[in-house]
């Protein structure tokens, strides 16, 4: 993630007050909410469901006496019995990851939540996935045992660790959590307007923005970075919570996450400048922030440019600057491994 200084000092760079700001892999939704903390109309698009989720509650906030209510709906109409069957199914994992009662909490609101259609669902949806793993032993706030909060860690391993460490799964009450978790998040009013996000490959935004085309001036993005990370095999638990599989998977929400070749992905990278080619203004400004394992800056900036060639506009390169990554996941969780080091900021024009 970017922080949201970034996002700002770039809006207040290169972006006009009647811009719309655009982030074709808005992950988290840094991009788009900070644009609307600005003024500014937002659209924000992302394949991982989780990012879709996250991005669309920060963006398109009910208000939070909705969200109370629907909160207290859903446990009303809460059955233990009910998901007692659905409960026995699922792999050892979730048996040791979870209490139980904790478990049929979250099959009960996994079935129920329209995330997808509802932005009040869509604020339950990503309150639960901000709890649903973390250092439990720390913090009351997670809802799992003993996990990282950033990445869902493997099953196998996970199970490994637990029963090694003779942790166990902490009781929690996943709904007084949310309440919880609900007035931290609203004790500063959310931003005014709501940002377009499209759960979608960035390759489909010409078809779903084309009425809007005319008003995207300013694109500040960070595509998935060469050979670091796949956030489909990462997020796996919480990309179950949201309706997926109950085992990691790899490739089937998006083949673009991870790719392990220069070649294949400077061909990733080229598609997104012939999509940004489509849907920007004349005269637009994009930000990129990349980064790559064993790619130089030097590197970097002239694989971006090279495949900016394939635009069907002219593409300048105004200005890059790169930066040393302090804190890296990689020496969280593997120390020593030799993981991506640097980043690059590009500003370019597309006339």
């Amino acid at each position: 993630m970017f922080p949201e200084d970034f996002v700002s000092k770039w809006i207040k760079r290169v972006a006009r007050k009647n811009d719309t700001i655009c982030d074709p892999f808005c992950g988290r939704g840094t991009t788009p909410f900070q644009a609307l903390m600005m003024g500014r109309e937002a659209i924000a698009c992302d394949k991982n469901p989780v990012a879709y989720c996250i991005t669309r509650a920060k963006t398109n906030a009910p208000s939070v006496s909705a969200v109370r209510r629907r909160l207290t709906t859903l446990e009303r109409d809460f059955n233990t019995a009910q998901w007692q069957n659905a409960c026995r199914e699922l792999p050892e994992f979730f048996h040791v990851a979870y209490h139980r009662g904790t478990l049929l909490q979250l099959l009960h609101l996994r079935s129920c939540l329209k995330w997808r259609s509802s932005r009040t669902d869509a604020m339950i949806g990503a309150l639960v996935l901000g709890a649903l793993h973390g250092e439990s032993e720390k913090s009351p706030s997670y809802l799992s045992n003993q996990m990282p909060r950033t990445i869902s860690t493997k099953p196998a391993y996970s199970v490994r660790f637990w029963k090694q460490h003779g942790y166990h799964a902490p009781e929690r009450d996943a709904f007084a959590l949310l309440r919880k978790q609900l007035a931290y998040r609203y004790a500063s009013p959310p931003p005014k307007g709501a940002a377009t996000v499209f759960c979608s490959d960035m390759r489909d935004l010409p078809g779903l923005v084309s009425p809007m085309s005319e008003r995207i001036r300013c694109v500040i993005t960070s595509p998935p970075y060469l050979n670091v990370t796949s956030f489909e095999e990462d997020q796996w638990l919480r990309l179950w919570f949201l309706g997926g599989g109950a085992n990691p998977t790899y490739g089937r929400i998006s083949r673009d996450d991870r790719h392990e070749t220069p070649d294949g992905y400077w061909r990733f990278i080229a598609d997104m400048w012939r999509m940004l080619s489509r849907i920007l203004s004349a005269n637009a400004q994009v930000i990129i922030r990349i980064g790559g394992k064993d790619l130089t800056p030097d590197q970097l900036v002239s694989g971006l440019v090279g495949a900016s060639l394939v635009s069907s506009r002219r593409v300048q390169l105004a200005h890059h600057e790169t930066s040393t990554i302090k804190r890296r996941q990689t020496d969280v969780f593997r120390p020593g491994a030799k993981g991506c080091k640097f980043e690059v900021d590009c500003h370019f024009r597309m006339r």
